[in-house]
């Protein structure tokens, strides 16, 4: 069976071949065609039939589908838009050309001239008066029942996942317009987009594993960036105020269906608010992007309803662990007595690790996957929290929270640090991480020190993960599925 598919792929390539060896010697090579002007796209043509109706209009797209009748053949066309029907008959195309459209093979590019009406049946059509090979397609697509069904290579060829699957082409039509209506949002608030370096000599503002390459022009070792923070606060010392980057991070880490090596990120930073202010502004962007990409602020995921209309909760993660892991750190007051709570509810630690880390691992562990509506998780023990601004009269706790919702991490937010002083104490403890092994802590950036000692404003800042963002708003399972080429191990490497 699989060498009678083979010598039928075969023939069929050869087919192809053939037929366009037919248009170059007949001296219409379709690759030859520059450009090709339209008048209509199928949903408009469809969507606003009564304007149409009877009128010539010039279509192109793919063909999906052929079927004929003897002298009389139908087709579909896809453009970005949708599809429509198109009605070839030998009589209006002529012999000639109405053969050129019975060569015709599913996956080809055409343009199409032709009156629109409806048939008999009701469905909208073009009645072609004549057709244009654009692009001969060589590779035949997937059988129309069997379709494009193998996960692995929707991913690896998302051009054919995309003609195949409009379902597909929707998500990713919905990512780009979340991401526009995000961009919208933010320049009506007074926000500057901004672009900051990808190559960097020191990748920090995350705990994360950054990709190393060499630059051979100034013979020196870079990283690409794990964050977009530290460049962004430089401009917030500038005087820049309200800034934001939306853009491509790297982290050298694991594959899964929430995390891809290369993600885009967006941050932003402005002068003069705290957490607070960044709780609000994200409140309002998620309700805002909800309701013009989808029109309702109520979203469906695997099954599973939040409401972005309704005010978000806010809880502390002290408050969190108490409540679903019915321990209170409030009154666990040193390191000891926080392993001792660990090892009794089986949380496993390591052995840098202080209250405030394990304080995040109780969260994890016990209350993490409860935050399925919209929720503000607060004040973060200082030990995981080494950018942001203490809280006043509480020294272990800072001024920062996560977003959640589903159970993910969306967002992450601060009360920016801007004393120099306190921070070059926060990066030493990094280092000193560092040095016991842990190749996710920050090191020191001394430029990024000096630009604080200059002096920063008071600043709230917060992280985006867009791709979760997608997800969520697309009720996609996996974030391959709102990346248009996720990262793939190489199939010469499998």
């Amino acid at each position: 069976m699989e060498q009678q598919d083979s010598s039928r792929l075969k023939q069929i390539l050869k087919n192809r071949r053939d037929k366009l060896q037919e248009y170059v010697d007949a001296g219409m090579d379709p690759f030859e065609i520059t450009k090709f002007d339209r008048s209509a796209n199928a949903a408009e043509v469809k969507d606003k039939f009564d304007e149409f109706e009877g009128k010539v209009v010039t279509l192109a797209g793919r063909l999906m589908s052929k079927r004929r009748m003897g002298k009389v053949g139908f087709g579909d066309i896809a453009d970005r838009e949708g599809r429509i029907q198109i009605f070839a008959k030998q009589d209006i195309l002529g012999e000639e050309n109405y053969d050129r459209f019975k060569k015709l093979d599913i996956g080809d590019i055409i343009g199409a001239t032709g009156e629109v009406f409806k048939t008999e049946t009701g469905e909208i059509s073009v009645r072609v008066s004549e057709i244009t090979l654009l692009s001969k397609s060589l590779q035949p697509l997937p059988e129309k029942f069997h379709g494009m069904t193998d996960t692995d290579m929707r991913y690896r060829q998302r051009y054919v996942d995309l003609i195949m699957n409009a379902e597909v082409k929707d998500t990713m039509i919905k990512r780009s317009k979340i991401i526009s209506t995000i961009r919208k949002y933010l320049d009506a608030q007074g926000f500057l987009e901004v672009e900051t370096p990808m190559l960097v000599s020191n990748a920090g503002g995350a705990a994360a594993r950054p990709f190393e390459t060499h630059f051979n022009a100034l013979d020196e070792d870079l990283k690409l960036r794990i964050s977009l923070e530290l460049y962004l606060k430089r401009l917030i010392v500038g005087g820049l105020e309200r800034v934001y980057e939306i853009g491509r991070v790297f982290r050298n880490e694991g594959l899964d269906t929430r995390h891809n090596p290369e993600f885009t990120l967006m941050e932003l930073y402005q002068a003069y608010t705290d957490y607070h202010g960044m709780m609000d502004l994200t409140e309002n962007l998620y309700r805002h992007v909800a309701q013009e990409v989808l029109g309702t602020t109520k979203i469906v995921y695997n099954g599973i309803e939040m409401d972005l209309g309704k005010p978000f909760e806010r809880i502390t993660m002290v408050d969190a662990v108490k409540k679903y892991a019915g321990v209170d750190f409030n009154e666990i007051t040193t390191l000891e007595e926080a392993q001792k709570v660990a090892k009794e509810h089986h949380v496993e630690f390591e052995k840098h690790h202080k209250k405030g880390d394990i304080l995040n691992l109780f969260f994890e562990e016990f209350a993490e996957e409860h935050m399925i509506q919209p929720t503000f998780v607060m004040d973060h023990p200082i030990e995981i929290s080494p950018l942001t601004k203490k809280k006043p009269g509480n020294p272990d706790y800072v001024e920062r929270f996560e977003f959640f919702m589903n159970g993910w991490e969306m967002a992450n937010a601060y009360s920016e640090l801007n004393d120099p002083i306190d921070q070059r104490e926060r990066f030493k403890a990094q280092e000193e991480l560092l040095a016991q092994g842990d190749d996710e802590a920050n090191t020191t950036d001394e430029d990024f020190m000096n630009a604080l000692e200059v002096g920063m404003p008071p600043t709230g800042g917060i992280g985006f993960g867009i791709d979760r963002m997608c997800m969520l708003l697309t009720d996609s399972a996996a974030i391959r599925d709102v990346l248009l080429f996720p990262t793939m191990k190489s199939i010469a490497d499998k």
